[in-house]
């Protein structure tokens, strides 16, 4: 999803401040809202959402969220 805080969707840090890397579905308080969520969770999940409130064709949801959601710093082996 784009981040954008017009849109209002920015994650929020443990003081309060915005975060541009995470949405607030995602992080909020400075910590992830499903702390245990896989990564093939978060991808199924999206397809989900962009299926179901997006109208988006199934086919592109899993395309763009396989091919965006593994480059997340949450994401990242370190």
């Amino acid at each position: 999803m784009p981040l954008a805080e017009a849109a209002g969707n920015l994650g929020t840090n443990k003081d309060g401040s915005n975060t541009f890397e995470y949405c607030n579905f995602c992080f909020r308080a400075g910590e992830f809202t499903n702390p245990n969520q896989t990564l093939s969770e978060m991808i199924q999940s999206s397809i989900e959402n962009m299926t179901a409130d997006l109208n988006m064709p199934v086919e592109r949801a899993t395309e763009l969220a396989n091919s965006f959601i593994p480059t997340l710093r949450r994401w990242q082996k370190n």
